[in-house]
């Protein structure tokens, strides 16, 4: 056969092309450039100043919920980049880590694109009928279906009651029954008492049992109270130990005496 009938009977091959290799990339970070971190502008009286510390460093100290969690007061929660911030007094968030470094500005506030969720409960404490806690702060969390909403009340200026907790349903924010927070664990408690020299009515967490989770100060009287008790307990040990020594000390006088008396008589003891 000649060579251009070969030709016109054997076609070339198709070079196979190999599809090229998929490759996935995050999406930019918004420019938060713009944004407001931090204004330095003091808001807070001095009643809530401390009872943003009394929610705050509580959980830190003594909350083992044995996940990690993060607890702000007076921080700016960003939930959309067009959108001004909420500022709430108290928020908590499970399952979040914040991280080491926190100056750059991506670190500031809690932005909800970095954290990858929304706080479970959010806080908010009544000083004046001009926060907006019984209607558009509270419109702007129901939005962004913060779970549990607790609005206190001490001077009862937005509300009747002390202290309200709202969960998140379908059909919006509905008030519980009770002050339990049970997605989360927690409870709150309206407690009297002490708290850096100042006595008054406090918001507080509880455990899932309704007790209290102790302040530093609080941990420090219970520390201090075992060590009370267990000196008490070394020594009434002691004690019983001197006594019991004492007693055998007698019994071994009187077995003597009683041994020298028999001799008198001419009876062997041992006999």
């Amino acid at each position: 056969m000649s060579t251009a009938v070969l030709e016109q009977v054997v076609e070339p091959r198709e070079a196979v092309v190999e599809p090229p290799e998929q490759t996935w990339a995050l999406p930019p970070r918004p420019d938060i450039s713009h944004l407001v971190t931090e204004d330095d502008t003091p808001v807070d009286n001095i009643f809530s100043e401390k009872e943003q510390r009394l929610l705050t460093a509580p959980l830190y100290g003594a909350w083992q919920p044995g996940r990690p969690f993060a607890v702000f007061a007076n921080v700016a929660l960003y939930y959309a980049i067009n959108q001004p911030p909420l500022v709430p007094d108290v928020f908590l968030s499970l399952d979040v880590t914040v991280w080491d470094d926190l100056w750059p500005k991506e670190h500031r506030s809690y932005f909800l694109w970095e954290f990858g969720k929304a706080p479970d409960v959010v806080i908010e404490i009544v000083s004046n009928r001009k926060g907006g806690e019984r209607d558009e702060k509270m419109r702007r969390y129901e939005a962004i279906r913060i779970p549990y909403y607790v609005v206190y009340d001490p001077m009862r200026l937005v509300q009747e009651e002390e202290l309200v907790v709202f969960e998140w349903t379908v059909e919006g924010y509905r008030p519980r029954a009770d002050t339990m927070l049970p997605k989360v664990g927690l409870g709150l408690q309206v407690w009297e008492g002490v708290f850096e020299g100042t006595r008054s009515r406090w918001l507080r967490w509880c455990d899932a049992e309704g007790k209290l989770i102790p302040t530093a100060d609080e941990r420090a009287q219970e520390a201090e109270r075992r060590a009370e008790e267990e000196r008490r307990r070394a020594k009434e040990e002691r004690r019983r130990a001197e006594e019991a020594e004492r007693r055998a000390e007698e019994e071994r006088r009187r077995a003597e005496r009683l041994a020298a008396r028999l001799r008198e008589l001419g009876i062997e003891p041992e006999a």
